[in-house]
C-alpha cells in the first residue's frame, strides 16, 4: 500500500486501533466503532496512518485537507527541480577558426543556461584515419570552456563521431 491511498473510516479492516488525535494526544487502544464514534463526534476522519504496526495506528484529522497540503508540499517540491538537458554542439575536425568560435558561443549559452553540452566531432570518409585532429578539436574547446565549465566525459570515438560532455561548474554562493 502507497503512502497516498491511506484507508480512512470505515475501510479500516482491523478490529482495534491505536487512536492518535490531530493534535498527537494519544487516546489509547480501543475498539473500530469507538474509535469511529469520537472521529465523527468531531467531524473528522478516523485515518489509518501506521497499518503495519500492532495494532493499527488511527489518526483523527480531516482528511480532505490532510490530502491538499500533501498535494502542496509535491508542487513545491517538484517547483524546485531543475531538469538538465544535453544540448549537442556539433563540429567537423578541418573546422574554421570563425565556425569554431560560433559553436564555442552557442555552447557557452547552453552551459550558462544550466544545461549540459555534447560536443560532437563528427568524421567523413579518409577523415577518420586521423582522429587526433578531433581530438584537438575537443581539447581546444575544453580549454576554451575551462572557466565555466568541467569535462564531464573526455573525447572519446564512438563510430565515425568523437564525443565529449561538459556539464557547467558550480557557482559560489
Amino acid at each position: 500500500m502507497s503512502k497516498d491511498n491511506l484507508r480512512i473510516n470505515e475501510e479500516i479492516r482491523a478490529r482495534e486501533v491505536r487512536v492518535v488525535t490531530a493534535n498527537n494526544e494519544q487516546l489509547g487502544v480501543m475498539m473500530l466503532r469507538e474509535a469511529l464514534r469520537i472521529a465523527a463526534e468531531s467531524q473528522l476522519d478516523l485515518v489509518e496512518v501506521a497499518p503495519l504496526a500492532k495494532p493499527p495506528v488511527c489518526r483523527i484529522m480531516d482528511y480532505g485537507k490532510y490530502k491538499y497540503e500533501q498535494q502542496k508540499r509535491e508542487k513545491e517540491t517538484k517547483k524546485k527541480q531543475k531538469i538538465v538537458t544535453i544540448k549537442e554542439v556539433k563540429v567537423r575536425p578541418n573546422i574554421e577558426d570563425h565556425d569554431f568560435q560560433v559553436k564555442l558561443k552557442n555552447a557557452q549559452r547552453f552551459l550558462q543556461d544550466g544545461d549540459k553540452v555534447k560536443a560532437t566531432v563528427m568524421f567523413r570518409g579518409r577523415e577518420l584515419s586521423h582522429p587526433e585532429l578531433g581530438r584537438q578539436v575537443l581539447i581546444r574547446m575544453a580549454g576554451e570552456l575551462k572557466d565555466i565549465a568541467n569535462v564531464e566525459r573526455d573525447a572519446k570515438l564512438e563510430g565515425k563521431n568523437m564525443i565529449m560532455i561538459f556539464a557547467a561548474k558550480q557557482q559560489q554562493h
